[in-house]
């Protein structure tokens, strides 16, 4: 079983488990847009200016949501007798343009893009995990080791969160439930030294996929920036294309704090893919659609739940049929 097949497998059983965990934020949209429209034939100023209000509550974000309500206004203007049964359509497809961009060249079958060297070996596949304290960093990584290991492939773990209390036991419990092994040097050591070890191990095992905590947070964003390019020089020297991922997660029922967040690391380091956790119980899903608009990174992963299995490939197609379903279209 390859690992598109094993994140897409019970596939109705994840669009429902989608479903529920929209379904805050889902039903904050539904209201408000429902009342703007209450006694109206065809959206107005007014309605509009309603469903403004309405995804920014979702913590869409201004930008994002301006790009929206100006696109909802042209279609408007080009046809005088839109009727507000259509605003979840216009909506639907608005949203569904805005977040196609950052997704063309994303191919889930090639979630782990392999390489090879000069000896027709596989090159260790690393992914280098960023992320502030407390947004789900570690259990991301656990879920993901489980999965990655599940569909097939080797995995290695690297504790380099150094600095947080505990954090390097509580990589080292996932790893125990994922079934892959960990490679740490305690609390207090130097994380580069670690990433060294792991990237070692990795290239001298030969595993498929190594995957490399970070501290979340250094006393500044100098230090921040200085320790990430310490620990890829030192990745690098036992595999060169490493990392081939840096996959910032962020925690959704933050709203616009994990946008902010995103701002912070993008400042000091690449990333190339985002991993939203937590979207489970939230109202503020709207942020998905802001930070894939914003920052024209894909969304790749979205934890939906506590168990291992609770991460889900994200497919935007699907969150925004979710978000935006078609109540009011007519057969």
């Amino acid at each position: 079983m390859g690992l598109f097949d094993f994140f897409k497998k019970n596939k109705k059983e994840q669009e429902e488990q989608l479903d529920q965990s929209l379904e805050k934020t889902k039903t904050g949209l539904l209201t408000r847009i429902s009342r703007a429209i209450v006694g109206k034939s065809k959206i107005d100023d007014e309605v509009l200016d309603q469903v403004e209000e309405t995804l920014l509550l979702a913590d869409v974000g201004i930008d994002t949501t301006v790009k929206i309500i100006d696109r909802l206004r042209e279609r408007v203007a080009r046809d005088k007798y839109t009727s507000t049964d259509e605003l979840d359509r216009l909506l639907r497809e608005e949203v569904a343009a805005l977040m196609q961009k950052p997704y063309a060249t994303f191919d889930p079958d090639k979630l782990l893009d392999f390489a090879r060297n000069a000896q027709g070996e596989r090159i260790p596949y690393v992914i280098l995990v960023v992320g502030v304290n407390g947004v789900g960093k570690t259990t991301t990584i656990g879920k993901l080791a489980f999965q990655f290991r599940e569909a097939g492939n080797k995995v290695l773990l690297g504790a380099a969160d150094t600095f947080r209390a505990a954090a390097v036991d509580q990589l080292k419990i996932w790893g125990e439930r994922a079934g892959v092994p960990v490679i740490d040097r305690g609390m207090g050591a130097d994380p580069a030294a670690v990433a060294h070890d792991a990237a070692k191990a990795g290239a001298e095992g030969q595993y498929d996929v190594v995957i490399i905590d970070t501290a979340g947070r250094l006393h500044n964003r100098k230090n921040l920036m200085n320790e990430l390019a310490k620990i890829r020089r030192t990745i690098q020297k036992y595999i060169p294309e490493a990392p081939q991922e840096v996959l910032l997660v962020l925690d959704a029922s933050t709203g616009q704090n994990a946008i902010q967040q995103a701002a912070e690391f993008l400042s000091v380091t690449e990333v190339t893919a985002l991993a939203l956790t937590k979207l489970d119980g939230t109202a503020k899903g709207g942020v998905v659609i802001g930070i894939s608009d914003r920052f024209q990174i894909p969304v790749k992963y979205i934890g939906v739940g506590e168990k291992m299995t609770d991460l889900q490939l994200f497919d935007p197609r699907a969150f925004v049929e979710s978000l935006f379903p078609q109540r009011a279209e007519t057969a």
